[in-house]
Formats: structure tokens, C-alpha cells, sequence
């Protein structure tokens, strides 16, 4: 088979720069959102936390192209080389250090393109054609001369295709995961509401709904502020690490981690089903179900049911309440960095289902939560799959020729 190295220029039918200058935002939201440098991380662009401007400004702002559906997008600094497709372009343009590139799909594929310009070959020469300056920094003129190495264009299809189907599979289970987190979220409502007097709607495993019997009573009626300090010399090599990095904002299922071998201070050990709870700025909304055994920052809380108490997934989806978050957050210490009182949400009211009625909520909220971090580790395997896979694509080390692909769909792994 045979590859040709060809300037980007050639694969695009457009190449566009951002406005180099701040747009005017306001605080939404609104229609049209402004993607910076921050939104474009490992081959996605993340929309959730966008800024947003009004209508005038999208206009000025994409007078130089109006991005689509299937654009990519590279950061030129801050950092340097991160690369990503646009899967939703309504209402979006470029903040400052982006450029957008537009496939020729009678050149190139597009998911190809996007795999090629994260593979070793076009990360070295923007690393090359970046270094020389205190920040790293690739000049618009230079974004347009990469070097791209391509087959033909079937097999850059079917390339694509394959590297594309590990990112569907990672969407479908994000989007579960989304799905079972609001389940938990809107079971949890009906028991952080004490100012409403009707009886809570009782959601268990069984067909027909016990008698719901419940008390009014405070967070502490069912856990407690858990502290095990552990000193590095009694680390394991092993021992994953939950710094404040780790916590996702508002979701409940921890997606990565880190390991012990380069924590030199004091962190606090958890066990499974914890719920940890970040102390620093809470209104971030970082509280999360712990699945495994670890260390997490002494930034973190970590709470546990009291002795006696057999309901952790309910703890847990308590104290991730909006409600439970909002009042940490109002109450918290210190305005550079404000911190979280944990008597504070010890001490916040909640109903507290009958013993009966608690059983049959924590078995199904446990399932919910077992089963997103069960997802969360099938991404993790995809996505290093996916890592070591797409260099070998794109730099033709791997033929996939006789793959078939359906076997990489959903049904194709039940």
C-alpha cells in the first residue's frame, strides 16, 4: 500500500484562525458559545462548560468561517497540540489560540485527518515548530504547512472508522452513565426536601411498593465524617491515588485516578462505597462514590455509614444532592479558597426512610452506582486501547485491511 506525505493545506477546504482578541461574554446562557482552549481535550470538544456571548458577537466572530460538524479543532498554545472533531457546531465559534480545520472529503477522511494529527508524526513537528519561545506556540502560517502521511483514501476510511467506533462505544457509555446519575439525583430529591410535607415517592426492586414509613432526622442519623491519616512511609506502590484533580464536577463515578509513587504528603485512606467529597471550593460539586479501596487528598472528605448502618449508596446520593452541595457551599470558610464544614452537612436534615423502605432504596441506587463504575472502567480499557492502536494506524505499522468492524458495536461486545 502505498502513502503520500502531503501539506494539510492540501487535505482541507478551509483553514481558519480564531479572532485574536476576547470576545465579550455574558453569563448565559445563551444560543452562542465560545469554545476555548480548555473545551478541546483528548479528540473531543466539551461543551458543558462554554462561555456564552450574545448574537452580534457570534456573528463578528465567525465572519471568518462559521465551524461545522465534523471540523477539527487545534489548540496553537495552552497548551500546544491538543486536537479534537466538533460533533455539535450550533451556536459555536473559536475563542482565541484555535484554529479550525475543514476536511476535503474528496481528499481526506475526516477521522482519519483527526488520528493522524494526534499521532507521533504531527505532534513532533508541532513540538518543533512550537519550541523557541518561553511558551510553547504555533504560528498560524506553520499550522498550515503540517506534514500529514496518507494510504488511500478507502483505507483511511476504514481506519477511521475503526478508531471512530472506540469513541461511539465511549459516548454510549457516557451517556448511561449520565442517564443512571439522574436516576440517583431525582431519587435522592425526594428525601432532601424537608420543606414539603407529602410523603416521598419510594422507588425499590420490587413490583409492588412497601409502605413508605419515614422520620425526619439529619445526615449524621446516617453516616459520619470519616479521617484514617496515612503517612507516605506507608503507601503502596500500587495504592490509586483520588487527588481533587480526580473528582469529577457534578457526577458521582470517578473516571481516573492516579497512584501513590509521586504523593510525598499525608492523605487519607477510603474504602469501597465512601463517598468523598471535595472540602475545597464544594461549589464545584465534586462528590463521588468511591468503588475501590484507595488514598485520596486531604482536601477531600470522606464519608462512611455510621456502625449499624448498612445504606452507603444512599448516603452517598445525599450528600451528592444539589441541595446538600448548595448549603456546603454557602456555609464554607474563606474566600480565596473556601473550604467545606463537615458538621455542616453531618447536621443537614433529611427524611430517613423506615429500615424496610431504606433496604430496597439502597439495593437499587447501589446497582445504579456498581453499574456506572463498571462503565466507567470499560471506557478506561477503550480508551487505552484506542491509545495504543491509533499511532500504529496512522503511521501504517498496523494493516486492519480484514477487520470487520461490526464487532466493535455495542452488540458486538454484550
Amino acid at each position: 500500500m502505498k502513502w503520500r506525505r502531503r501539506p494539510i493545506h492540501e487535505l482541507c477546504s478551509e483553514i481558519v484562525d480564531c479572532v485574536n482578541k476576547t470576545a465579550p461574554t455574558v453569563a448565559g446562557p445563551t444560543p452562542w458559545r465560545m469554545i476555548r482552549t480548555t473545551n478541546v481535550r483528548n479528540g473531543r470538544v466539551n461543551l458543558e462548560r462554554v462561555k456564552y456571548v450574545e448574537r452580534p458577537v457570534y456573528d463578528n466572530w465567525v465572519r471568518r468561517g462559521v465551524p461545522v460538524e465534523g471540523d477539527i479543532i487545534l489548540t496553537r498554545e495552552a497548551p500546544l497540540g491538543e486536537v479534537a472533531k466538533l460533533r455539535d457546531a450550533s451556536g459555536v465559534f473559536l475563542g482565541q489560540r484555535l484554529v479550525m480545520y475543514r476536511p476535503d472529503l474528496r481528499e481526506v477522511d475526516g477521522d482519519f485527518l483527526l488520528a493522524a494529527m494526534q499521532g507521533p508524526a504531527v505532534q513532533a513537528q508541532m513540538r518543533a515548530l512550537g519550541s523557541g519561545s518561553t511558551v510553547e506556540h504555533l504560528r498560524v502560517g506553520d499550522c498550515q504547512e503540517l506534514m500529514v502521511d496518507c494510504p488511500p483514501l478507502p483505507y483511511q476510511r476504514l481506519a477511521g472508522a475503526f478508531l471512530t467506533s472506540f469513541e461511539d462505544l465511549i459516548e454510549i457509555n457516557e451517556r448511561r452513565i449520565e442517564l443512571l446519575e439522574a436516576l440517583v439525583r431525582a431519587t435522592a430529591l425526594n428525601w432532601v426536601r424537608p420543606d414539603r410535607s407529602e410523603t416521598p415517592t419510594v422507588l425499590t426492586a420490587q413490583a409492588q411498593p412497601p409502605q413508605t414509613v419515614w422520620r425526619m432526622g439529619r445526615v449524621a442519623d446516617l453516616g459520619e465524617h470519616y479521617v484514617d491519616g496515612v503517612d507516605p512511609s506507608e503507601f503502596d506502590s500500587d495504592d490509586r491515588y483520588i487527588g481533587l484533580e480526580h473528582l469529577p464536577r457534578r457526577s458521582m463515578t470517578l473516571k481516573g485516578w492516579g497512584f501513590t509513587e509521586s504523593v510525598k504528603s499525608r492523605k487519607l485512606r477510603f474504602q469501597p462505597g465512601d463517598t468523598l467529597f471535595a472540602k475545597v471550593r464544594p461549589n464545584l460539586h465534586k462528590v463521588a462514590w468511591a468503588p475501590f479501596t484507595g488514598l485520596a487528598s486531604s482536601d477531600a472528605m470522606v464519608f462512611r455509614p455510621r456502625e449499624g448502618k448498612s445504606a452507603p449508596a444512599f448516603l452517598a446520593a445525599i450528600l451528592a444532592s444539589d441541595a446538600v452541595v448548595a448549603e456546603a457551599a454557602a456555609t464554607a470558610n474563606g474566600t480565596q479558597m473556601p473550604r467545606a464544614n463537615p458538621e455542616v452537612l453531618l447536621n443537614f436534615p433529611v427524611r430517613i426512610p423506615g429500615d424496610g423502605v431504606l433496604d430496597g432504596i439502597e439495593a437499587v441506587i447501589r446497582s445504579w452506582l456498581d453499574w456506572c463504575a463498571a462503565l466507567a472502567v470499560q471506557n478506561a480499557e477503550l480508551k487505552e486501547a484506542q491509545g495504543l492502536l491509533l499511532p500504529r494506524l496512522v503511521t501504517g505499522q498496523l494493516d486492519i485491511s480484514e477487520i470487520d468492524l461490526g464487532i466493535l458495536t455495542p452488540t458486538g461486545l454484550e
